[in-house]
């Protein structure tokens, strides 16, 4: 939508309240006409300083964000925002909403910035995870020993919540801080190990501190793609380590990309292709219903359980295409780790995927490996065998075990790329 009045104003406002804002923000507050913010922001602003209308967040804000704003099309309107409205604040979504010419932003020092301050940490060196509408799993894939990281709390029920998360996934060592009203006279900081922590719910106006330490013998789970293979629960439908290490190369994920995972198995590729980054989104298709069961319990004690579990995935195209199923979005990048030799499939992944796209395949089948030497033959790309060896005990010696040979296709889906051959299926 277009805002036809002066530019909006959205002023951070910190705990400090009236007493901490500047000279700019406390007169785009005195003389707007219209003032946004939460109950809690709207009672810091003094009655006597401004006349205007105050019009307190409804619930839910997002969907009644465009009438508000064409309500009162014209008007001199003032946002109020906790510290920096551009960090993780409405002022990310009003310039979408807006555009960011229609706005003129006021920070104040966000929490983050407030805790570093009182932690001597480094800003710049420190992850902010916000759990703010989000699933608290979602901290999980920042959890490395030795690591600081900062959570943005979503009530005060979150350092319970996120203490128990910690025991429960071997950090309960990790030194735990608590801070309160950052800022403001009710100020509070306290600390302890989260695997002992008996604090009462405090103020909802939180953020929380994380010293990471790992349990001895926890299984080291980094961002980096090829997790160890015992952290996915399953029927043993698994991209093994190795292999899926390469593959996430092939693929080659970047923030904010989506993929579709064909025939998920156990979920690995989506949960490492999410895990490389807090933006990147998935959609896994797999038949079984079962299995769909396993990738959703891995995705969420991996911490990415925003991955979309989907069917068998030309029945869930197809339903999308009739407008009687979930839209599924164009993918950036589409692996095929099942269900290659079914008809059409191949067919169906090649015409959906955007151009400039990838696409990466997996055979283990002398039928599948077939297909693929057709699809390279007609569209390019790289064809590789990868054979992994693991060493067992024979005895008491130790042997080199082979594992199944894995064959590999990936190609970049180019403009008015013609096919060199008529593909044979």
């Amino acid at each position: 939508m277009s805002w036809s009045g002066p530019p909006v104003v959205v002023a951070g406002i910190g705990a400090d309240g009236w007493d901490g804002l500047g000279r700019s923000a406390r007169e785009a507050i005195a003389s707007a006409e219209v003032i946004f913010g939460s109950a809690r922001q709207l009672a810091l602003v003094p009655e006597q300083v401004s006349a205007g209308e105050r019009v307190t967040w409804p619930s839910p804000l997002l969907p009644a964000l465009p009438g508000l704003f064409e309500r009162y099309a014209g008007a001199r309107a003032c946002v109020l925002a906790s510290g920096d409205p551009m960090f993780y604040g409405i002022g990310v979504t009003l310039a979408r909403l807006l555009g960011a010419g229609s706005l003129r932003v006021l920070p104040q020092p966000s929490s983050a910035s407030l805790a570093c301050a009182r932690l001597g940490w480094g800003v710049a060196e420190t992850p902010v995870v916000s759990v703010v509408g989000r699933a608290l799993e979602t901290v999980l894939p920042e959890l490395v020993h030795g690591r600081r990281v900062l959570v943005l709390s979503a009530d005060q029920h979150t350092p319970a919540r996120l203490s128990e998360l910690l025991s429960r996934n071997g950090f309960g060592d990790s030194a735990l801080t608590v801070l309160e009203q950052l800022g403001g006279p009710a100020e509070r900081i306290e600390a302890g190990m989260a695997k002992q922590w008996q604090r009462p719910p405090g103020d909802p106006l939180n953020i929380l501190a994380i010293e990471c330490v790992a349990d001895a013998g926890q299984i080291r789970a980094t961002r980096l793609p090829g997790l160890p293979d015992e952290l996915f629960s399953g029927d043993g439908q698994l991209t093994k380590h190795e292999v899926r290490a390469l593959t996430l190369a092939a693929l080659a994920p970047a923030p904010g990309e989506l993929l579709w995972d064909i025939g998920g198995g156990s979920g690995s590729i989506a949960i490492e292709w999410c895990r490389t980054h807090p933006s990147c989104r998935a959609i896994t298709f797999e038949r079984l219903e079962h299995r769909r069961r396993h990738i959703a319990d891995n995705a969420a004690a991996l911490g990415v359980p925003h991955i979309d579990v989907r069917g068998e995935a030309r029945a869930e195209l197809g339903r999308a295409a009739q407008a009687d199923g979930a839209e599924v979005a164009p993918p950036d990048a589409i692996f095929v780790g099942g269900g290659l030799t079914q008809d059409g499939l191949l067919e169906t992944c090649w015409s959906q995927l955007r151009h400039g796209g990838r696409l990466v395949v997996n055979a283990v089948t002398a039928e599948s490996e077939s297909l693929l030497l057709s699809w390279a033959s007609a569209h390019g790309g790289g064809l590789r065998k990868f054979q992994i060896y693991r060493a067992e005990a024979l005895g008491s010696f130790t042997t080199w075990r082979p594992q199944l040979p894995v064959t590999q296709w990936s190609v970049v889906k180019m403009h008015n790329a013609a096919p060199r051959n008529e593909v044979r299926g």
